[in-house]
C-alpha cells in the first residue's frame, strides 16, 4: 500500500505543477497588467508604468517564458511573486486559504456524510415513502446552480429576519465587524457566519452523493455475497451495514474527487454572494484587476486541494478494497 500511495503522490505532484505552469500561460496571455495602471486617473508616464511592470514581473514586452522561469524560481522557495498593487502573494494567500478551507471542508464532511448515509437508506427502502421523497429533494437541489441556492437562501434569510424583527441569521462576511471579546465567543461569532455559506455548499454536496450511493447501493443489494453473510447468521442490518454499504461505498469515495471539484468552484461564487475573503473572491477580484499572480497561485491551491481530495480517495478506497493494499 506505501508503494501505492507513494506512486500516486508523485503523480499528483507532476500534476500540481502542469496544472499551475498552465494556469499561468494562461492568465499571462489573456490578462493585460499594463491596462490596469493605464486606467489610473491621471494616467501614469508610460515609463513609469514599464518600470513597474519590470518590478512586479509582469511586463508584456518581457518574453514569456523568462517571466514563467523568474516566477517559478520564486515558487519553489515558497514565493509567488507580488500582487499587482505591491503585496505579497504568499502572505495572502496563506489567509485567504484558511478562510476557504474553513467552509469547504466541514460542507465535505456535512454534505458526504449526509448524501451517502441517505442515499444508502433510500435504496434500502425502495420506491418507499422515504426513498421518493429524497429522490424529489435531490433532483431538485441538481436541478439549481449552486450560485443560485446562495442567493435563494441568502433572500429567504433576510426575509426570516425581518418577520423575526432580529438579526436571526448571519448573511454577510465572516464576523460581526466591530466584534469584540474572549476567544471562544469569536468562535461562536464565527461559526454563526458559516451557518448559511456552509449549507450552501452541503446541500449540493448531498444531492450528488445521495443519488450516486442510492444506485451504488442497489447494485449489490440483490448480490451473493450479502444473501451468503445473512445465511451465515448475521442479521440483515449486520450485512447491510458490514457488506453492501461497504461494497457500494468504493466507487461512491472514487467518484469524490469530481464531487470535491465542484464544491471549490461553487465555494468561488458563495464567497463571493456572502462576502467571505477567500480565494474564491480573490480569484475573481483579481481577474478584474488583470493580477496575473494571484489568479495562478489561486489556480496553483485549487489543484492542490483537488490533488488532496484525490489522495485521501485513495487512501480511502485502499481501505475499503484489500486488493488495492495487495
Amino acid at each position: 500500500m506505501g508503494k501505492f500511495l507513494a506512486r500516486r503522490l508523485l503523480n499528483y505532484v507532476v500534476l500540481i505543477f502542469l496544472a499551475t505552469s498552465f494556469a499561468y500561460v494562461l492568465a499571462a496571455t489573456n490578462l493585460s497588467p499594463r491596462d490596469y495602471f493605464e486606467q489610473m486617473q491621471p494616467p501614469p508616464e508610460p515609463a513609469l508604468v514599464d518600470a513597474q511592470l519590470d518590478k512586479l514581473n509582469l511586463n508584456d514586452q518581457t518574453p514569456l517564458a523568462q517571466r514563467y522561469v523568474t516566477w517559478m524560481s520564486g515558487v519553489f522557495t515558497g514565493d509567488f511573486g507580488q500582487t499587482i498593487q505591491g503585496g505579497s502573494v504568499s502572505d495572502q494567500m496563506m489567509m485567504k486559504a484558511g478562510v476557504t478551507l474553513r467552509l469547504i471542508v466541514v460542507a465535505t464532511l456535512l454534505g458526504s456524510v449526509m448524501g451517502i448515509a441517505i442515499g444508502a437508506y433510500a435504496a434500502i427502502r425502495q420506491y418507499r415513502a422515504f426513498d421518493k421523497a429524497a429522490t424529489g429533494a435531490s433532483f431538485f437541489v441538481l436541478s439549481i446552480p449552486t450560485v443560485v441556492i446562495a442567493i435563494v437562501i441568502q433572500v429567504a434569510a433576510v426575509a426570516v429576519n425581518d418577520m423575526l424583527g432580529i438579526q436571526f441569521f448571519r448573511y454577510s462576511g465572516e464576523y460581526t465587524a466591530g466584534f469584540e471579546g474572549d476567544w471562544w465567543e469569536m468562535l461562536v461569532n464565527r461559526v454563526y457566519h458559516a451557518i448559511l455559506p456552509t449549507l450552501v455548499l452541503a446541500l449540493a454536496l448531498f444531492a450528488t452523493f445521495a443519488r450516486y450511493q442510492r444506485n451504488m447501493m442497489l447494485d449489490v443489494l440483490g448480490s451473493d455475497f450479502v444473501r451468503t453473510a445473512m445465511a451465515k447468521g448475521l442479521t440483515r442490518r449486520k450485512a447491510l451495514f458490514k457488506h453492501a454499504l461497504r461494497t457500494a461505498m468504493i466507487p461512491t469515495i472514487t467518484y469524490f474527487t469530481f464531487t470535491f471539484g465542484m464544491l471549490v468552484s461553487g465555494a468561488t461564487f458563495t464567497e463571493k454572494i456572502y462576502a467571505w475573503q477567500g480565494m474564491g473572491a480573490w480569484l475573481i477580484d483579481s481577474i478584474a484587476r488583470q493580477d496575473v499572480h494571484v489568479v495562478t497561485a489561486v489556480s496553483c491551491f485549487m489543484a492542490v486541494t483537488i490533488m488532496v481530495a484525490s489522495l485521501l480517495s485513495d487512501i480511502l478506497y485502499a481501505w475499503l478494497d484489500p486488493r488495492v493494499r495487495v
